[in-house]
């Protein structure tokens, strides 16, 4: 019954975005939005700047009792922003991770950004190359640092409109390895799980020991884990689906 129930609950969740209008809740915000209008209108005005019905933008989800945060994102951004500021290349490659860190950190040192999706802005410092990860446009044993931040577990799901390849993680980094020189650092980030699995569409999710053999070219500088809101130094099978990060060195 479970391996039936979990499909059905993981297509609920993905269509959970689409159903959670709920117009008790639309109704509530829309008066408290127009009650705190009244109220700013009746205090005394402020002569720099016009206030009018005509420049309403109600933000009717932003009142929440924490600041939302994704702790992947929290975690894996701020982890690679370390080890980069840490090691100070002199430049440095990223294939296909989240292009807001990636403009906040070539403000420090020069990127190379690939990605399948070109990116419609332009910024001093970063510099964008369409292509593939299976295919990337670099020599061989070109580059000293390089990045890929939980975007292998994607390759070959059809998710972002890659073809369909069973072997799409395994292919993307042996390109990661290929482009990289001798003593050049690889920063990577993948879901972990108590063993190997697909969750189809969305991502796989691997075993540290998988990870470490398809790095066998590379030799495992650091590794860290994050399971639920916590970034811990170990690896644990038991606790299940978590994202894993690591340094690499190239041998």
């Amino acid at each position: 019954m479970r391996s039936v129930i979990n499909p059905l609950y993981r297509i609920y969740l993905s269509w959970l975005p689409y159903l959670k209008f709920r117009p008790d809740k639309w109704i509530y915000e829309i008066v408290r939005f127009t009650n705190d209008y009244r109220l700013y209108k009746s205090q005394q005005k402020n002569q720099n700047f016009e206030t009018s019905v005509s420049y309403w933008y109600p933000c009717l989800t932003d009142r929440t009792s924490n600041t939302p945060l994704d702790p992947v994102y929290f975690f894996q951004d701020s982890w690679a922003a370390s080890k980069i500021f840490e090691y100070k290349p002199a430049s440095h490659v990223d294939i296909g991770s989240a292009a807001k860190t990636i403009g906040i950190l070539s403000q420090f040192v020069p990127i190379t950004m690939v990605d399948i999706r070109p990116i419609a802005l332009q910024m001093k410092g970063l510099h964008f190359k369409q292509g593939t990860i299976l295919d990337l446009p670099f020599e061989t044993a070109s580059q000293d640092s390089v990045s890929s931040l939980c975007v292998i577990e994607h390759i070959g799901l059809g998710r972002y409109g890659d073809p369909i390849d069973p072997w799409g993680s395994e292919k993307a980094i042996a390109e990661l390895q290929r482009i990289t020189r001798t003593d050049g650092i690889i920063l990577f980030s993948v879901p972990i799980d108590s063993t190997c699995r697909v969750y189809f569409n969305a991502h796989r999710a691997f075993t540290k020991e998988y990870i470490l053999n398809l790095f066998s070219s590379c030799e495992l500088m650091e590794d860290k884990y994050i399971y639920g809101t916590e970034l811990v130094d170990t690896y644990n099978q038991s606790k299940g689906f978590g994202i894993g990060l690591y340094k690499f060195r190239k041998k």
